[in-house]
């Protein structure tokens, strides 16, 4: 199957759904949708009607590990468990498998399972354009059908590098060269409120970049150009490190930078979460 770009229609999803690769290769298609009000909606969305074929990864249950003292609300995965996941659900290195991740939240949850396949080193994933959403609009079929699991061969090449700690986060944040973003709301970037943690406030000296400036509101990515704009200040030279409350959203910077062609830059996972942990 010919690689995809990055982010993908619903168009390109449809004709490729059920149709195997001419070198053997596979389609995975993952559904994502969650609401950090209410934990279990996404599931039970899922549920009532999904892209057929698709499986469902919970970001408590899936994408995150426990919760502890520190870390962040969303810990990264026990990578081990984690692949273990992956290939249950038929996801391939050889030949690589093709995923195309979908939610309902502008890329939210996606964009975080996106970056861990990414992370582990498997190329070949894309998020769907506009979402659920635009598959209902498009008035393509959905599916109650739970897929069964399959016997899938992934081996997991993780990017260490990729990812910075409270530790190293301190060290490096206020070198020359090193530029570190916050990707929650204006509003909660200055301390003005604080919906979820228990303090409120960010990192001193990171700037603020909103998350949700990547996509419309019926979420759709912005053009290429409009993200090339976005990130203008950006020098891809520099280390840059991405945070958000928990390390999920942050991920949906991370992919418009790739998108305006920027090289993967780095992921503090556990975010304000966890820096304001230390602050107690």
């Amino acid at each position: 199957m010919k690689k995809s770009p990055p982010v993908v229609d619903v168009q390109w999803l449809a004709q490729h759904l059920n149709k195997p690769g001419s070198d053997g290769s596979n389609l995975v298609v993952i559904d994502t949708r969650f609401s950090l009000a209410e934990p279990n909606l996404g599931r039970s969305q899922y549920q009532a009607g999904h892209i057929p074929g698709a499986y469902y990864l919970d970001l408590n249950q899936d994408l995150s590990s426990a919760v502890q003292a520190h870390g962040g609300r969303h810990p990264l995965p026990d990578w081990a468990q984690f692949t273990q996941k992956i290939n249950q659900l038929g996801i391939q290195s050889e030949p690589p498998t093709q995923v195309v991740i979908y939610d309902d939240s502008r890329f939210a949850f996606a964009a975080r399972l996106w970056w861990m396949l990414r992370y582990l080193g498997h190329e070949q994933v894309a998020i769907l354009n506009g979402g659920i959403k635009a598959w209902e609009a498009a008035e393509l079929p959905l599916s109650t059908e739970i897929p069964a699991p399959q016997a899938g061969e992934f081996k997991p090449n993780p990017q260490p590098n990729w990812i910075v700690d409270i530790e190293a986060l301190r060290q490096r944040k206020d070198s020359p060269g090193v530029v570190v973003i916050d990707s929650r709301a204006p509003e909660r970037y200055r301390g003005e409120v604080e919906p979820i943690d228990p303090i409120a406030g960010s990192i001193p000296g990171a700037t603020n970049s909103f998350w949700k400036q990547s996509t419309t509101e019926h979420s759709y990515l912005k053009s290429t150009d409009q993200l090339c704009g976005q990130w203008a200040d950006i020098d891809p030279e520099n280390e840059v490190i991405v945070y958000c409350g928990s390390g999920v959203t942050a991920c949906v910077n991370l992919f418009s930078l790739v998108i305006a062609g920027h090289p993967m830059h780095k992921l503090y996972p556990g975010g304000w979460s966890d820096w304001c942990s230390y602050l107690r």
